[in-house]
């Protein structure tokens, strides 16, 4: 058969590579490049979880200012129900400012942080409501 190479078996003439090794030797090349560009996916994943972390936080840190402030605008527990407000996983603190007719409160929220040798994160939130009481 014409077009076929030396012997009739195809290029190489029916031999595995010319070096000696077959499409297995790549495999423990592969496995090295995988366990050395793990853990930048793995850092990227923390990275990813830590941004919806703050993220949370800081829409906790703004339900709590305004629970705060809501409270504080009829004389109520300020720092319990801010607290109350947030999850119960997130330490959630507020400090209450009277102006006159009106209240402003401003929670700060801790976030902790998934990311190994970074330290956790704070979410500040205002919240002013009218005096009621």
């Amino acid at each position: 058969m014409p077009g076929r190479g030396p012997a009739h078996g195809g290029v190489n003439g029916g031999r595995e590579e010319e070096s000696g090794r077959g499409t297995g030797g790549d495999r423990g090349q592969v496995a090295l490049e995988y366990l050395g560009f793990l853990p930048l996916l793995l850092l990227v994943a923390l990275g990813a979880v830590q941004l919806g972390l703050i993220a949370y936080g800081a829409q906790q840190a703004g339900t709590a200012a305004r629970t705060g402030a809501r409270s504080a605008s009829v004389d109520g527990d300020v720092q319990g129900d801010c607290a109350q407000a947030a999850s119960a996983w997130l330490h959630a603190s507020c400090d209450p400012a009277f102006l006159g007719d009106e209240v402003r409160v401003t929670s700060t929220v801790t976030i902790p942080s998934v990311i190994p040798g970074v330290g956790d994160f704070e979410a500040h939130k205002t919240a002013t409501m009218p005096v009621d009481h």
